[in-house]
């Protein structure tokens, strides 16, 4: 939402809320460059003397005989030159060979802050499972008096060695694949550390040293200067990508040199940015210092577990490898992509992730920060949005006319004027006088109800949550001690210090039925404004100084403040039941981990043509970094879409995990139906397909649940050796099925140019034509159409039949839709359980294996854990076993065939099979009499 300042925010209480917010739109002075901010200014201009070798050799090395060496980890001392001060290396190596490089002061007169793997990490700082490689060797040589040490610590998923090298003076530390350097540190010699050290009165320039001043505001920086930054290098590579939110392309824009497209650094400092820019690395609403490096050769990474504000420059250029690793292991390709860090406090913490494909890179990020939880299966439907549905009749009224004019949807959302005043957990009863039986109409037709409940907390004694959290002393405070007041929503507000463990546990408890009134097991929650936001402080969120619980710094933590909220609002949901079921939380702010909570969302868009490819673009990035369950606001939040773009946008919004239509208090009513026709049927279907996907979606979720894979996915990540997609953001993949372009550009019938990897098949969906071994072609997209193509070798299940809602499609028929590759075979799988309890974590779900290949089709039960609880799968099983598969549609066959053979259960059966002329190779098997719960095949007879 919008930040107002407080003479506007005072005046908003005497008049039209509308009007004020006309004028305003983003302004970027209200938020620093790199310039504005010391620590990366420094850092910046320390990496301009090294290149231009005003700095001649890093000042950085290992202090002679202090590297130890184990099978667990390295240790060393680095120390510097230029101030004498002392650092502690640890490099230690974990499962699935990742590098963990820690850095902080041998001997600090001031302690840092340790990080926030406590709460990142999916099994905290304790969870972490060293190495354990038979083959551990450690070779140090010496060349010209300086030391290097090579440990060779484990093998990839290709068997090829993993080794880290230490070179001793000046330091660096570099991962290699057998002989090739796949990941650098320091290798530019950017690095560089601020000791901690406390104030003096003698010091000369303390007060620029211990405060910094951006506008209005003085940041006092009790501990002084804490910042650090290297540079990490990924040769052989031509492309990055990850490090959201930013509203920029997929394949990250270099930020210096000649070919410098942005002059700024990436930033990563979550902040409420009102209507922001399509094309710009300034911060957003969530920060995941994750970044990927893939080339045709293998695919990298490093996650940077720092949660304080954070710079990161990209740029290309070609390799300068230093002298000592060149002569120990060669070089590869001479292209490097570089990524120059640069963090304000805390410790120096990066996990290199040595990959060496796509889906190890992953599975490998994902064993530290875990996986997308799977999501309630109504969550994944279409949910209808504004700000804000004006009272209980609008609402009504709206769930009636879906129900009219035949369009599912599974969720209506109220924003922040449902309040009574601002003040969340509570209705305004002149416009919700029965909140209970509001949501009881929407439950009788399957679907829920979403309320908006921000972190701000208005000051009013009169206020059961504001007056109950002062007296227990669980707000955050400023620096002399007193509760912090901030402007927000409310006016004068406080927030609670999720970093109180008590704290947090208050707030969930404040989502039970019995203190949340009015609330039922039908109401779920959105946590807007939450990274956070305040109207009245820098830079429109928290003072940096802020004291958290246990004397943490606000600065050390921000980035993760949202997430905390997060999870403390999904626990809430989860405890308010006696039988556990899986919550629906949508978060604004967000940060690595997240996605353990619930889904985010790319935040205040426009409703402008720039936006909707900007849509896609963002959601892919957050996908590689493992936000999974993440879409954009259908139509964009701020102003009015003409029909034609708002169509569009629903064309495109159906291929996002995440599916909401939201619009602005100013927007003008976008309602389906209020676009009248051909725009209500075009967007009626593209509902309507949706729904039919709904068990795709679902068997996807699952998949991502258990291994990380993306949901949505770049071209590359499925088509890793063709170059040609390594850059694309416009047209990209569901799963591995399905490929979509969509189209993002005016026009009533535009013409799309797909392209098409090589030694592929691939089935248009609609006209289900296949086009085998072209690289690309124009298609004629009229509004009515789009461009999805199923990807030959591919099988996923869909429903068929017109539902109102998820809920209402629990007993309907599965079909199988079957696209052979050009060798005749494919694979597929379907998921299903319950779609709301937890009682697939013990064993109650269904999860088929689908395999084609020599004319057979085979449905066998996938692999399950060791130990699975064997009676809740039975007891699941059976309750689903009259669940079937009314149709096959077997796409992409040369033969024309007259008969199935099915074999179930040891016995044999024959079946009939229809193969039409008018789409060539496609043949339907129409009620085969199968269940979803058992093992059978089908051949297809001539």
């Amino acid at each position: 939402m919008i930040p107002f300042s407080n003479k506007l925010l005072r005046l908003a209480t005497t008049c039209s809320v509308a009007f004020i917010l006309l004028a305003l739109s983003v302004k970027q002075e209200d938020f620093k460059k790199c310039v504005d901010s010391s620590f990366c200014k420094l850092h910046r201009e320390y990496a301009d003397s090294v290149t231009g070798k005003q700095i001649k050799s890093s000042p950085y090395s290992i202090l002679p005989d202090s590297t130890i060496i184990t099978p667990k980890e390295l240790t060393a001392t680095i120390t510097s030159s230029k101030d004498g001060s002392n650092l502690k290396l640890t490099a230690s190596f974990l499962k699935d060979g990742i590098v963990r490089m820690r850095v902080q002061e041998l001997n600090p007169e001031i302690p840092r802050y340790q990080g926030p793997g406590e709460y990142v990490l999916v099994n905290g700082e304790k969870g972490l499972i060293s190495s354990s490689y038979d083959q551990f060797k450690v070779d140090t040589s010496s060349k010209d008096g300086s030391k290097s040490h090579l440990v060779t610590y484990n093998q990839n998923s290709k068997g090829a060695d993993l080794k880290l090298l230490l070179a001793e003076n000046p330091f660096s530390l570099t991962l290699l694949e057998n002989d090739d350097p796949i990941i650098k540190v320091n290798s530019l010699g950017f690095f560089n550390f601020e000791t901690l050290k406390p104030k003096t009165n003698s010091s000369e320039g303390v007060e620029q040293v211990f405060e910094e001043h951006f506008k209005t505001w003085t940041d006092k920086r009790p501990r002084g200067p804490q910042s650090f930054a290297t540079d990490i290098t990924f040769p052989g590579c031509s492309h990055l990508y990850g490090i959201p939110s930013h509203a920029s392309p997929l394949s990250l824009k270099t930020t210096r040199g000649e070919d410098g497209m942005y002059s700024e650094p990436y930033r990563l400092y979550n902040l409420d940015v009102f209507e922001h820019l399509d094309d710009s690395p300034m911060a957003l609403y969530g920060s995941v210092p994750f970044l990927l490096s893939h080339s045709a050769k293998r695919t990298t990474g490093v996650f940077w577990l720092s949660s304080s504000e954070t710079w990161v420059d990209i740029t290309r250029d070609k390799s300068v490898v230093p002298e000592i690793v060149n002569k120990l292991v060669g070089t590869a390709d001479k292209t490097n992509m570089n990524s120059h860090w640069m963090s304000e406090s805390g410790v120096m913490d990066a996990f290199l992730i040595p990959g060496p494909t796509p889906k190890d890179v992953f599975s490998q990020y994902a064993s530290l920060v875990g996986t997308t939880d799977l999501p309630r299966e109504f969550a994944i439907g279409y949910h209808q949005c504004r700000w804000n549905y004006l009272d209980q009749k609008d609402v009504v009224t709206v769930n009636s006319k879906f129900e009219e004019h035949k369009i599912p949807y599974d969720v209506i959302w109220l924003d922040i004027e449902h309040t009574d005043g601002k003040k969340y957990y509570t209705w305004d009863i002149s416009k919700y006088p029965d909140p209970v039986e509001m949501q009881n109409i929407l439950a009788k037709h399957g679907r829920k109800l979403v309320n908006v409940v921000d972190p701000h907390i208005k000051r009013d004694n009169d206020y059961y949550v504001y007056k109950d959290a002062t007296e227990k002393g669980y707000f955050i405070k400023n620096s002399d001690g007193k509760d912090f007041n901030g402007w927000c929503w409310p006016g004068d507000s406080s927030w609670v210090d999720y970093f109180n463990p008590e704290a947090s546990k208050w707030v969930a408890d404040q989502f039970s039925l019995e203190n949340y009134k009015n609330s039922t097991t039908n109401l779920f929650i959105w946590n807007d404004m939450n990274e956070p936001a305040i109207f009245s402080g820098p830079e429109i969120t928290l003072n940096k100084d802020i004291v958290h619980y246990g004397g943490i710094e606000h600065r050390d933590v921000h980035n993760i403040f949202g997430m905390l909220y997060h999870k403390a609002t999904a626990e809430g949901l989860i405890n308010r039941e006696p039988i556990k079921k899986r919550p629906f939380v949508l978060s604004r702010a967000y940060f690595a981990g997240s996605q353990r909570y619930g889904a985010i969302w790319t935040g205040d868009n426009a409703s402008e043509w720039s936006h909707l490819p900007l849509s896609s673009s963002m959601i892919l990035t957050n996908n590689l970094v493992g936000m999974h369950f993440s879409g954009a606001d259908v139509g964009g939040f701020f102003g009015n879409p003409s029909p034609t773009m708002l169509t569009r946008w629903y064309q495109l919004g159906i291929w996002h995990p995440f599916f909401r239509a939201h619009a602005h208090i100013d927007s003008k009513r976008r309602e389906p139906w209020l676009l009248g026709e051909p725009y209500l049927s075009h967007i009626r279907d593209s509902i309507r397909m949706r729904y039919r996907m709904l068990p795709y979606w679902y068997t996807l979720f699952h998949e991502a649940s258990i291994s990380g894979m993306p949901i949505v996915r770049p071209m590359w990540v499925e088509f890793p050796e063709t170059t040609s997609t390594f850059a694309v953001d416009q047209q990209f993949m569901v799963g591995s099925a399905l490929m979509v372009a969509p189209i993002t550009e005016d026009g009533d019938a535009p013409y799309k140019n797909f392209m098409f990897p090589e030694q592929q098949t691939f089935y248009d969906l609609f006209e289900e034509m296949s086009l085998v071994g072209i690289t690309s072609r124009d298609f004629p997209t009229p509004l009515g159409e789009t461009l999805v193509f199923a990807v030959g070798g591919n099988i996923f299940p869909t429903r068929e039949r017109h539902r109102r809602s998820s809920e209402a499609m629990k007993n309907d028929p599965y079909t199988l839709n079957l696209f052979a590759s050009i060798k005749g075979k494919a694979t597929g799988s379907l998921y299903l359980d319950d779609g709301e309890t937890y009682n697939y974590k013990n064993g109650g779900y269904i999860y088929r294996k689908f395999t084609f290949q020599n004319a057979t089709l085979t449905s066998a039960e996938a692999e399950r854990p060791k130990d699975a609880d064997n009676s809740m799968y039975e007891k699941f099983k059976e309750s689903v076993r009259h669940l079937r598969f009314e149709r096959i549609h077997v796409v992409g066959m040369r033969n024309s065939y007259s008969k199935v053979i099915i074999t179930q259960n040891g016995v044999e059966r024959e079946s009939e099979i229809t193969c039409t002329k008018k789409r060539k190779g496609r043949c339907t098997i129409r009620d085969p009499g199968l269940s979803v719960v058992d093992d059978w095949s089908i051949r297809l007879s001539l």
